[in-house]
């Protein structure tokens, strides 16, 4: 009986690396899906998570400090995008999008100040905790910021496993925001920096009884 239990824990182990995570690989902008990496740029370490909160890798994946072989698409201001993922998220936790504005998108690393346009958490019932699992997240550009280059980032954080480090799920999009205003959104924030280790949203057990309510980690949306 123990051997069989043992195989058992293996073949489930086995099958979830043979799942494998997921990774966002597509934008839509413009009403257009783009192909596979053509505005999104391309990480080195297939489907794996980051989970030092201390690294670079924080701000675009492992190999996402700069987009030379990506395309930057024109999208309007106060338009909506969609990033799309090769599976469905299956680990709970937030979704958060940021954006930075640089000179290049192209050869930009990351290293300006980021703020936060979109977050989505749990919502609550009846005891119970539903997190939003789903293939693809939209998010709609401020119509105030100005015109220019930028970067669109996605953070899918998955807390399934407390005890363990979280897992950043992360993709960076290159921009060129059209039309806008002049308004310079704040809060603004570092990647790495964003989310402490001390955060309740980064180090909530969700399995808990007492798991009623949530923050997502980083700072506070910012909007015009």
């Amino acid at each position: 009986m123990k051997s069989f239990a043992a195989a058992t824990v293996l073949f489930a182990a086995l099958a979830e690396v043979a799942h494998g995570h997921y990774i966002f690989q597509y934008l839509t902008a413009n009403g257009v899906k783009g192909a596979q990496y053509q505005n999104i740029r391309r990480n080195t370490n297939n489907n794996s998570p980051v989970t030092d909160l201390s690294s670079a890798d924080l701000r675009c994946n492992v190999g996402g400090g700069s987009g030379g072989s990506t395309s930057t698409v024109a999208v309007a201001a106060g338009s909506s995008v969609t990033f799309t993922a090769d599976q469905a998220v299956y680990h709970q936790g937030p979704v958060a999008f940021y954006m930075t504005k640089v000179d290049n998108a192209a050869t930009a690393d990351g290293s300006t100040d980021w703020f936060k346009i979109k977050e989505i958490g749990p919502t609550f019932s009846g005891g119970q905790a539903k997190w939003d699992l789903s293939i693809s997240y939209t998010a709609t550009i401020p119509s105030c910021i100005p015109a220019g280059d930028y970067l669109l980032r996605i953070e899918q954080l998955g807390i399934h496993n407390p005890g363990s480090p979280p897992q950043f799920y992360i993709s960076c999009a290159q921009i060129k925001v059209t039309g806008g205003g002049s308004k310079l959104l704040s809060p603004t924030t570092k990647i790495p920096g964003h989310v402490k280790a001390s955060d309740p949203g980064y180090t909530a057990n969700i399995y808990q009884p007492s798991f009623t309510s949530y923050t997502v980690p980083g700072p506070k949306v910012a909007t015009c």
